[in-house]
């Protein structure tokens, strides 16, 4: 009883993770061990001043569905259930397993996500993947490409891969269904001297270094459309973007299901998917 009261005591009235979390109550009541790892949660979910990619943000609540995934439990971070899953995590990598949420257990986090992304892999090998010739390139349907698009073209695989991820997305969520823009492409695969030159003019890409070797070069990584802050692009990486992003239905839909589909998401964009194969 102890952990609902906390959760409504200190959870952000705007988290959405939806009618599945309250469905699931029962299952997210815990031992009262777990009760002052809860409050900590409660109080650092949009207290926590830190730096988790090199700019100063306040608290982690935009981290916390795929976090919800990783641990097992969809709970309210206030809840002592959270605090015991991710207890389990943090002793299942080596951590000191508090149960409370903190810099060292979302670094661990991030590596677990990075790492199922072969893109990010082959740079730590100081590979760059080659480009797909383009027969292996599909065109989008113009009811597929977002208004805010920046290319029409990705992988013929992972086209439908998306086409069958984004058709279930609909079937399964009325929000998604009643919005057509939700989980449009803005961007698929990215010519890697057209992008470079983009981004050098633009200034918004970390010049020619990053976009000459972007992971949208392989054709398999997909810009989703997820919503946007009042005021800020489709792919603001501004922390109330981010964080808008992070509770509409779209994306906590794609970060429960887009592994069915072969999809694996980048912690920082909640836009940005990897296809990196169907699931077994």
């Amino acid at each position: 009883m102890w952990s609902r009261l906390l959760a409504l005591m200190f959870a952000c009235p705007a988290l959405a993770w939806g009618g599945a979390a309250r469905a699931q109550a029962v299952d997210c009541e815990a031992s009262p061990v777990w009760n002052e790892a809860a409050m900590a949660n409660a109080f650092s979910l949009n207290g926590l001043e830190w730096t988790p990619f090199n700019q100063i943000e306040w608290g982690w609540e935009a981290y916390v569905p795929i976090l919800q995934k990783e641990i097992g439990r969809r709970c309210d971070p206030a809840t002592g259930a959270f605090a015991e899953g991710l207890a389990a995590f943090q002793q299942r990598y080596g951590l000191p397993t508090t149960g409370v949420f903190d810099a060292a257990t979302f670094t661990v986090l991030k590596g677990v996500v990075q790492e199922r992304r072969p893109f990010i892999m082959a740079r730590v090998r100081n590979e760059c993947p080659e480009p797909p010739p383009l027969f292996q390139l599909g065109y989008l349907l113009p009811e597929e490409e977002h208004a805010d698009r920046l290319t029409r073209l990705l992988r013929r695989d992972v086209l439908e891969a998306y086409r069958q991820m984004a058709a279930a997305a609909r079937r399964e969520v009325p929000a998604i269904a009643a919005n057509p823009e939700l989980l449009q492409i803005f961007s698929g695969f990215r010519d890697p001297e057209a992008d470079a030159a983009r981004c050098a003019q633009q200034g918004n890409c970390d010049g020619v270094r990053r976009a000459a070797c972007s992971p949208h070069r392989t054709g398999a990584a997909v810009d989703l459309y997820v919503g946007h802050a009042p005021g800020l692009g489709v792919d603001s990486t501004a922390a109330e973007s981010r964080l808008h992003m992070s509770r509409g239905a779209g994306y906590q839909w794609l970060v429960t299901n887009a592994g069915r589909f072969g999809f694996t998401p980048y912690l920082y964009e909640p836009w940005h998917w990897e296809y990196v194969g169907a699931a077994p």
